[in-house]
């Protein structure tokens, strides 16, 4: 019982107040290129937080165990929505990269040299 609210306690510490960080579009200015698309990485970690409330809650609850399973399995669904989101996103910008690119360099120099100053 301790592991399930010191899971909770954790990922409402962490998880929480990125996701709602980053689906309503406040991130640092520094983070922002490394995280693109934001709000849909936003929507992403949120469903992945859910996960923990749903799992623990019934279980700390007491609940029946058919209850706690059936929410343990919604869980998970809400899991693969999220990822799921996040790789759709993550496609979308690699997509639109390519095209604003055509040497496929996603923004990368193409001449760049190795360690020991040979190309």
């Amino acid at each position: 019982m301790i592991w399930q609210w010191t899971g909770l306690a954790v990922f409402s510490l962490t998880l929480l107040p990125a996701g709602l960080a980053m689906a309503t579009d406040r991130v640092p200015a520094r983070l922002r290129a490394r995280l693109t698309p934001i709000r849909a990485n936003g929507w992403a970690l949120l469903a992945l937080y859910a996960v923990a409330p749903l799992n623990a809650v019934p279980r700390l609850a007491g609940a029946n165990s058919a209850v706690s399973l059936a929410l343990t399995a919604v869980a998970g669904i809400i899991a693969v929505a999220g990822c799921l989101l996040a790789g759709l996103a993550r496609l979308a910008i690699v997509k639109s990269g390519a095209r604003r690119h055509q040497s496929g360099s996603f923004g990368f120099r193409s001449g760049r040299s190795s360690p020991s100053g040979r190309p």
